[in-house]
């Protein structure tokens, strides 16, 4: 099979995904390799290994090595300075990519990946075991962008302020009859007041992209935490994840979401603009007018027509994993919940819960979902859960009730004796030590005032 994942493959929402593919393979020990090609070129490269390594192990079961043929000193989008060494490395990776049972490539920049392996022998490698229907060959977000006709070089546009512009792609999909532009990242919503979606391009660069690509060609748009299956032998495809798959075609869209299941003629059909009549089908446009209108199937930035699902939409146990961000609002509301009804225990559940996904969300390799920002809330609520246990999280009108409830009993008794003053007295008595003292047509009230 061939999986394309949009974003979040090191995350805890891929899990369940990963563990599904491998299984697929039927295989105690498969052989596994990870190509690090598209992050070779940044200093940290040796610890994104690392941990894509250890994500891998610890929450998939699955031991990767690191395949040979990585070439650091090649420039993004320039051809890179083969020596005779380079050759043998990126022999011996295409023959690891041509031998291994499962492949994975993610993070990084897609232009400095395919300046590595679009002319050599690796794009074959890998053109021929998608060809070959062999083994698992998992590319996300950089490399999954490398994987149609045209990729988008996006350090360079979104970092750097280059010219919109398509490089040629390896076109792995172009084997199954696709003639595509694949974006990875397609939902995402990270610039908050300005739009990042279509990975980083937003939407007035991707419909001015659009135009410069050819009339037979779309747009395969894979949201973040999605991913999409890929069964060359079955010609069947499958959308699971938080969101769904789009296919743009001249501002028109059709969503796949999480759930739809389609086969590969269909997927085909709607890359050629051609229409089967089916339920959620008809012409659409996402552009919304906002930087993240539209319709919404679970992932931000989605409008056009709604691609009705074939089962159930995602996975019950997939939906359930939270990207940080709504981890971190959910531990505020938790607490928040948990503070106001004095519930210590269901407090500190909070912040053991929060510390459990910092410690699940750090191993991700290709993207920062706020692991700094999660600490210091962390760091917030232990300080609140401090204050809570110097203070007491017991009710204090319980600690008051010996003293306070005799005297609100002798108000009460002054005032029906007439005794207006002396009632008035123990009142202003009871304000002055800080309390709140209310008379009701069901007797006095009282309780701690905020400042108490």
């Amino acid at each position: 099979m061939l999986a394309i994942i949009g974003s979040g493959e090191t995350s805890p929402t891929m899990v369940t995904v990963h563990r599904n593919l491998v299984s697929r393979l039927g295989l105690n020990n498969p052989q596994a390799i990870l190509l690090a090609t598209p992050y070779a070129f940044q200093e940290n490269a040796a610890d994104v290994s690392a941990r894509a390594q250890r994500y891998f192990a610890d929450s998939v079961g699955l031991q990767v090595r690191i395949a040979a043929g990585t070439s650091p000193h090649a420039e993004p989008g320039m051809a890179p300075p083969l020596t005779s060494e380079d050759d043998e490395d990126e022999g011996r990776q295409a023959a690891d990519i041509r031998a291994a049972d499962w492949v994975f490539a993610g993070p990084g920049s897609p232009s400095y990946a395919l300046a590595h392996w679009r002319a050599g022998p690796v794009a074959a490698g890998l053109r021929d075991r998608v060809l070959a229907g062999h083994g698992m060959t998992v590319l996300a977000s950089a490399a999954a962008a490398t994987a149609g006709r045209f990729t988008v070089p996006v350090y360079e546009i979104y970092k750097a302020g280059g010219a919109p512009r398509w490089l040629p792609g390896l076109d792995l999909l172009g084997t199954f009859g696709l003639n595509v532009a694949l974006i990875p990242h397609y939902d995402n919503a990270e610039g908050g007041r300005y739009d990042t979606r279509h990975c980083y391009l937003g939407m007035r660069r991707l419909a001015a992209m659009e135009r410069e690509l050819p009339a037979d060609a779309a747009v395969l748009g894979v949201d973040e935490h999605t991913a999409m299956l890929i069964d060359p032998r079955a010609e069947d495809i499958e959308i699971r994840g938080r969101g769904g798959v789009t296919v743009r075609r001249s501002g028109d869209s059709v969503v796949l979401p999480s759930g739809s299941r389609l086969s590969m003629a269909d997927l085909r059909d709607l890359v050629r603009g051609i229409r089967r009549t089916r339920e959620g089908a008809g012409a659409g446009n996402e552009d919304g007018g906002a930087a993240h209108g539209g319709a919404s199937h679970g992932g931000a930035g989605h409008g056009g027509d709604r691609f009705t699902a074939d089962g159930n939409a995602g996975e019950p146990a997939q939906r359930s994993v939270l990207p940080l961000p709504e981890v971190m609002a959910a531990a505020e509301r938790g607490f928040g919940a948990a503070a106001g009804a004095r519930d210590a225990d269901a407090m500190v559940g909070v912040i053991l819960e929060l510390e459990t996904a910092i410690t699940q969300w750090e191993a991700d390799t290709d993207e920062d979902q706020g692991t700094e920002q999660a600490r210091a809330l962390l760091r917030s609520l232990i300080g609140r859960l401090g204050r809570a246990a110097r203070d007491g999280l017991a009710d204090p009108r319980d600690r008051l009730r010996p003293a306070v409830e005799p005297l609100i009993a002798l108000r009460t008794a002054l005032r029906g004796e007439g005794n207006f003053a002396a009632a008035d007295a123990i009142r202003e008595a009871l304000v002055t030590a800080g309390l709140d003292v209310s008379d009701t047509p069901d007797g006095t009230r009282w309780r701690p005032t905020e400042t108490l």
